[in-house]
């Protein structure tokens, strides 16, 4: 199971992931700011069809009913729409803080490696002086 987790996450272009992180994060706020300041109609949104053959004089009434309706419809779309961009700058944030993260243990990583290296060899020599000696 493990093994399949690995060559996954060998496979990822983990310096382009890094490099791009601060680019997504821009991105993400820069939406976050257009979406929040963003005011006005929705403009190019299609009129619901009439449900119905209804009274002439009745008419002025259903149309500020369905303006009503769909002025509110609007302020819930709103709503989740700030929500949802809200949601995607904190996970845009996360996300560079993840990498972050990753970028020091791989760095960790690779000090522990030489560390590890240098050791072994050091290990060997005084190895080999012992058989030497002996």
């Amino acid at each position: 199971m493990a093994t399949g987790w690995w060559s996954v996450l060998k496979t990822v272009p983990w310096s382009e992931v890094i490099n791009a992180a601060p680019q997504v994060a821009t991105g993400a706020r820069r939406l976050w700011d257009t979406v929040a300041r963003k005011s006005g109609g929705a403009a190019g949104m299609a009129p619901e069809p009439m449900m119905g053959e209804e009274p002439q004089e009745d008419y002025f009434g259903t149309l500020v009913m369905r303006v009503e309706r769909n002025e509110m419809s609007l302020a819930d779309l709103r709503t989740q729409m700030l929500q949802a961009s809200e949601i995607i700058a904190n996970m845009a944030d996360q996300n560079a803080q993840l990498i972050a993260k990753m970028d020091a243990a791989r760095d960790r990583l690779l000090w522990l490696s030489v560390a590890t290296g240098v050791s072994s060899v050091l290990a060997l020599v005084a190895l080999a002086l012992v058989v030497a000696r002996t």
